[in-house]
């Protein structure tokens, strides 16, 4: 039990209602953005995705070098 929440009850308190509702308002919109993108993706003409595919490849490959070359930097900084 903390002092400042006597009995543990922290999750009773309006803090924490006004919290998760804002979560759940965060979590809807979320959804609907992901389903409105999978509508306009699976409309696109095989022309169309073709430079998105290549576009996301590269951006894979970035990341994947950013990741090699963060954890060398790591590493250099433990030696």
């Amino acid at each position: 039990m903390s002092a400042a929440s006597p009995g543990g009850s922290e999750w009773l308190e309006p803090s924490f209602w006004e919290w998760l509702d804002r979560l759940e308002g965060r979590h809807q919109h979320s959804q609907c953005e992901h389903e409105r993108a999978r509508g306009v993706l699976e409309r696109l003409t095989h022309g169309e995705r073709e430079p998105l595919q290549e576009a996301w490849q590269r951006y894979r490959q970035v990341i994947r070098e950013l990741e090699e070359t963060s954890a060398e930097f790591a590493a250099l900084r433990a030696c």
